[in-house]
């Protein structure tokens, strides 16, 4: 079965690909303009609750996408971590979303229905468009003048289960009860403001209505796959890399990686404390492995550029964080071949290589003495890469990552 996200490049090719985007985004417009979004005046009505047709249309496409998304992730056909989401920035993300909507009020469009307005004719939506482009090059033309605050108050991936701390399935189905509520306060209102009767509305958004609610619960009940459930789905094709070493990468490989200006290289070391302590890869960060989770978010939003390498004193420790964050969805995850022994091994000198070895060391720990914790002190913690000429089979390729999608109201 092709995992979704569908790698539409690999399916279609570079033309199909966009074959379907086109087909998608001309569903789409049609979608909208036969929804009325390309009419500023049925825009507008919304501010004054004579007629809500924006906000049934808009959150009725949000929660109906939540409810496919989560079943999907569910039933293993989808995987929630490929799928982007915008990061957070709160403060210029409130601000951002006040001067829309300010923009909003007074012109009747957003970015997106005004374009759909463009596409059919209408004047006051090719003049709102050409103003949005106007306002995309006024931003990036100032920006500098206010890039920290642009910048502040980020918190990456955060979702609303997050935020709220509940479970997947309990969010969704509460979401889709408030939307439910909003859907019978806008019938409401336009009852009050615009003399709309509720009754002369169709009778199948009822059963719309509990469709959509039952499928909410039954995301509930079965519950988004653990850790160990999405490592199961693919460790027959993961246990095979591991077995034929195509993920241990040689330490001289490690030490060019450091030193290639065009990667972003992230070393996380995963020993205990006190290993750690004693000696350590200059810039390798530690991390317990309970930590990990709370990383995944951060590791997936890296660029495209970035290789995560996992180190242990050999490699036992450092292949059960591999398997984690590969069951997580993190690209471009290695081990280090050997662990920090093999590194030591291959870039300390023959004298302390004589002399500090622990002959008979249990699997998995340090297999060197040090006279005193020196962490990243000690010369092999930042071997020359011109001082070795080391053979080895390169093993790191960059996987294609998904990157953010359009966002925005109707983009």
């Amino acid at each position: 079965m092709t995992p979704f996200p569908l790698p539409l490049t690999q399916l279609f090719g570079h033309w199909g690909q966009y074959v379907i985007y086109f087909l998608i985004g001309v569903g789409f417009g049609a979608v909208l303009e036969l929804a009325g979004f390309g009419n500023s005046k049925k825009l507008a009505a919304q501010f004054y609750f004579t007629d809500l047709s924006v906000l049934k249309v808009m959150f009725t496409a949000i929660v109906v996408a939540m409810v496919l998304v989560f079943g999907a992730s569910a039933l293993g056909l989808l995987d929630y971590n490929l799928v982007w989401v915008n990061h957070t920035y709160l403060w210029p993300g409130i601000v951002g979303g006040l001067i829309m909507g300010v923009g909003f009020i007074i012109g009747g469009f957003c970015p997106g229905t005004s374009l759909v307005s463009a596409s059919t004719g209408k004047v006051d939506g090719l003049f709102f468009f050409l103003g949005a482009l106007f306002g995309v090059f006024a931003f990036g033309e100032t920006v500098g003048l206010y890039d920290a605050f642009w910048h502040s108050s980020y918190m990456g991936r955060f979702t609303l289960m997050q935020w709220l701390n509940l479970d997947t399935g309990i969010v969704v189905v509460l979401v889709v009860l408030m939307a439910l509520f909003m859907f019978w306060g806008a019938e409401q209102l336009e009852h009050i403001f615009g003399g709309k009767e509720p009754k002369d509305a169709p009778k199948w958004r009822y059963g719309a209505a509990g469709g959509l609610l039952a499928l909410a619960v039954a995301v509930l009940v079965i519950g988004q796959p653990s850790t160990a459930e999405r490592w199961a789905r693919i460790a027959p094709e993961k246990e095979a890399q591991l077995a034929q070493r195509a993920v241990q990468i040689h330490p001289g490989e490690l030490l060019e990686l450091i030193h290639d200006s065009s990667l972003r290289v992230i070393m996380l070391d995963v020993r205990s404390q006190t290993d750690y302590n004693q000696f350590h890869i200059l810039d390798a960060q530690h991390v317990q492995p309970e930590e990990l989770p709370g990383l995944v978010g951060t590791l997936q939003a890296q660029p495209a550029n970035t290789v995560i390498v996992l180190m242990s004193n050999d490699e036992e420790a450092a292949t059960d964080a591999w398997k984690f964050l590969v069951a997580e969805s993190v690209p471009n995850v290695y081990i280090l071949g050997g662990g920090i022994n093999g590194w030591l091994d291959t870039f300390a000198d023959d004298e302390f290589r004589a002399t500090h070895v622990v002959v008979g060391a249990a699997p998995d720990t340090l297999r060197y003495t040090f006279d005193a914790a020196l962490g990243a002190r000690h010369p092999a913690a930042k071997p020359d890469p011109h001082a070795y000429e080391l053979e080895y089979e390169p093993k790191v390729q960059l996987q294609i990552k998904r990157g953010p999608s359009g966002g925005g109201c109707g983009s």
